[in-house]
């Protein structure tokens, strides 16, 4: 059996010597006191994860020093002791959170042992249930966070980081929910790396994946924070613009069309940009093919 702290309380100098000489041959580390108030004293300063009282006291009685108790440490476990006489005072004791009470005289000291202990035992069982309940909880928050990193890493193309093809078609659709019941315009923008093969035979497959990869990036960089950027197939990337007012359904893929040629990709850049809108519902849709490598 560990080592506990207990505090013992009575009037009566003989029972308060008694219960603590039994629970300090049981090992435990026992504090007596005679009075409610100076229970309350020392309880104050430091709880006790259990308390052995009398339930009569003095000024103070047992059953108001285990409402204090009990409002300043919840936890701790009260055992009450009480005569033939006041066995009404200990089933109110019980019903107010009292875990146990003992009989006096006492008719075994075992009895004041096995009490302790058995309070005792619901002090352990209890913190290793809240022990267990925060590993459960953080595990699930673990497990959650493994969960979200994995559903987002299934809806990203491995290259370039960037959303990937399924996905992306998923967004479209929502999007376009969203931009006919609301009457709001919606851009959508495809754009391809002409001449991407001749680069790939020229440069190397792995600077093909470098470029991919660093454009994916720029295109992140330069797009609206609401903005969804999408690797839709081999060199092919779409992005979609909700709330892309139609005045300047152009003014984007004109920007970075101009600013493509600054673009150090190896073997030099150029630029041309093709239009050709279409509608449907309530949507724009501007396709355009900004980017050209060598």
């Amino acid at each position: 059996m560990s080592s506990e702290r207990i505090l013992v309380v009575d009037d009566e100098a003989s029972v308060r010597g008694a219960v603590s000489q039994v629970l300090r041959e049981d090992g435990h580390q026992i504090s007596a006191v005679a009075s409610g108030e100076e229970a309350l004293a020392v309880f104050r300063k430091e709880p006790y994860p259990l308390v052995v009282s009398d339930i009569r006291l003095g000024s103070m009685d047992g059953l108001e020093l285990l409402n204090e108790i009990k409002r300043i440490h919840s936890d701790t476990e009260v055992v009450i002791m009480t005569g033939h006489a006041s066995m009404d005072n200990a089933i109110t004791a019980m019903r107010a959170g009292a875990y146990d009470y003992l009989v006096k005289p006492f008719e075994d000291l075992q009895l004041i042992s096995n009490a302790a202990s058995r309070a005792l035992e619901k002090i352990r069982l209890r913190g290793e249930n809240r022990q267990l309940m925060e590993t459960l909880k953080k595990q699930n928050e673990d497990l959650e966070h493994i969960n979200q990193f994995l559903k987002d890493q299934a809806s990203r193309d491995g290259l370039t980081g960037l959303y990937n093809h399924r996905y992306f078609q998923e967004a479209v659709q929502n999007e376009l929910a969203r931009s006919d019941r609301h009457n709001h315009p919606c851009s959508l923008i495809f754009m391809d790396v002409d001449f991407f093969k001749q680069y790939n035979d020229t440069h190397g497959h792995m600077a093909g994946d470098r470029l991919l990869h660093t454009l994916g990036k720029i295109l992140t960089e330069r797009l609206r924070s609401c903005a969804m950027v999408a690797r839709y197939g081999g060199e092919e990337f779409m992005m979609l613009l909700p709330k892309h007012p139609r005045r300047e359904r152009w003014s984007w893929p004109r920007r970075f069309a101009g600013g493509s040629r600054t673009i150090p990709f190896r073997g030099g850049t150029r630029s041309r940009t093709e239009r050709s809108p279409s509608a449907w519902g309530s949507s724009r849709f501007h396709r355009t093919a900004p980017i050209g490598a060598h």
